[in-house]
């Protein structure tokens, strides 16, 4: 009760009552092993930027965004030591969260909070737009139908001379999904870790068939000249590439949900640091393949503003629009589930952090007979759905991407912490090599220096963002924690 500031500000929670207490408070079982764990950190990363990014950080880099994606991987590589090294220890839901409440403290975990929700929020409404041009692809090779111009672009437009507005214009298709996602939500319709696995192979050989196809019309002279040349937006050498993999590193989230199962998992000591790393190599190898297939492709000029890019490369190589259609139909299918495990960890988040009184208590209340948080998936869903419908696509890639990567800054502060805390009595399992100040310190760094290749848009939002959520946490968050 009397507690001063700072002992507010970095209460913690137990780490003993995070594991030992979080699988009876839901009734959760250990059912899912190791492949299913995989899969389901395969499935929730690939689908969310991989269709879609090269359009947007190929004028950045030009050819060279294959490094962009390298130093991307190497990125989330780091930080997926960290987590490794956390979801044994902390192996319950709420993924970084958790591992904040349970190390660095109360403020900084409702700050790790704020970039979870904008992460999975604008991550689902960025999805989301991405699936509408898929849809237009396939719509057109399939029936020769095209969705009317107004009906599929947003009201607020990223162009060269800054913010557009565009009156009558709304994006319906993402609308559309989004309500489609929610009612299936509020029905308490759950994605099985089976399910998973099977969609997350037909994504896998729809890459397969890309990156076949597309080398069948590689052309080495598309790499010249490798680092982009200047034009005229300070996107030269490797500042590009710096922007580029700032922008790419969108399409490594999702490797965090393997952390969130920490719950569900069979011998989670083992296989959730297994997990998280497999699911690492796999999607770095599949994203490499797929750039370089692209850029032998198709010259870096073309990719700026190309909708549907994957798609459209297959038409131009093949010169026939089967295999347009299989690629999009794919991408439709594949882009649909993202979406809807993304609003739904988004409603778990919130839930976890209204659990514990950080937020309003309408976001942990369930409903009786579908057992599903009602208000909460609709607040969500009309927000994201919002964004979704009447925001340019360029402003959200990047929002993603900055709440990331703060997110994983925290998760590496929380590595040696931890380790002071628990001191000699350690629990035996998997750690970050060379210590617990070199990897964290590393994956710190590099997540700072993508944050340099962000725009001056990029940061003015996160400041208001981040504003919002701290007044937040002062006005209300700290003084109705169940920890005050």
């Amino acid at each position: 009760m009397n507690q001063t500031l700072v002992q507010k500000l970095t209460r913690t929670k137990p780490v003993v009552n995070t594991v030992e207490n979080a699988p009876s408070s839901n009734g959760l079982h250990r059912s899912i092993g190791l492949f299913p764990l995989t899969m389901i950190g395969v499935g929730a990363t690939i689908g969310t930027g991989i269709f879609f990014t090269m359009v947007e950080a190929v004028p950045k880099a030009g050819p060279s965004v294959i490094l962009s994606f390298l130093i991307a991987a190497i990125t989330a590589g780091l930080t997926a030591l960290c987590y490794a090294e956390l979801s044994f220890r902390i192996p319950a839901s709420g993924s970084s969260y958790s591992f904040a409440y349970a190390t660095v403290g109360e403020f900084l975990a409702f700050i790790m909070a704020a970039c979870l929700l904008l992460e999975y929020g604008l991550a689902a409404s960025a999805t989301a737009i991405g699936w509408s041009d898929y849809l237009n692809n396939f719509l057109n090779n399939a029936f020769g139908w095209h969705i009317p111009e107004m009906l599929r672009s947003p009201m607020i437009v990223s162009t060269a001379h800054g913010i557009e507005l565009r009156g009558g214009h709304i994006n319906l298709p993402p609308i559309l999904l989004v309500c489609l996602c929610c009612v299936l939500l509020i029905r308490g319709t759950k994605e099985s870790a089976t399910t998973n696995a099977i969609m997350v192979m037909i994504k896998l050989a729809i890459l397969i068939f890309f990156v076949v196809i597309a080398f069948s019309g590689f052309d080495i002279n598309n790499f010249h000249p490798f680092f982009s040349p200047d034009n005229g937006v300070h996107y030269t050498g490797m500042a590009g590439v710096t922007a580029a993999a700032a922008t790419v590193f969108f399409s490594f989230i999702g490797l965090d949900t393997v952390a969130t199962a920490g719950e569900e998992v069979r011998n989670p000591t083992r296989n959730l640091p297994i997990g998280i790393l497999s699911a690492l190599g796999i999607v770095t190898v599949f994203y490499m393949l797929v750039a370089v297939a692209a850029m032998g492709a198709q010259p870096a000029h073309k990719f700026a503003g190309q909708e549907a890019g994957l798609a459209v490369i297959l038409q131009n190589v093949t010169g026939k629009t089967w295999p347009a259609l299989v690629l999009a139909a794919g991408a439709v299918i594949s882009v649909f589930s993202v979406t809807l495990v993304t609003i739904y960890g988004q409603t778990r988040i919130l839930y976890a952090i209204s659990k514990d009184g950080l937020i309003s208590p309408a976001f942990k209340k369930v409903n009786a007979r579908t057992a599903s948080p009602v208000q909460n998936t609709l607040i969500v869903s009309i927000v994201v759905g919002l964004v979704a419908g009447f925001v340019d696509a360029t402003f959200l890639w990047d929002m993603v991407s900055m709440g990331t990567l703060t997110a994983f800054i925290v998760v590496s502060l929380a590595v040696p912490v931890m380790r002071a805390k628990e001191g000699a009595s350690a629990v035996k399992g998997f750690r970050v090599p060379f210590g617990p100040y070199v990897v964290p310190g590393l994956s710190i760094s590099a997540c700072l220096y993508l944050m340099f290749g962000l725009s001056m848009t990029t940061y003015t939002i996160f400041i208001i963002w981040m504003t919002a959520a701290i007044l937040t946490y002062f006005l209300y968050g700290m003084r109705n924690s169940r920890l005050n």
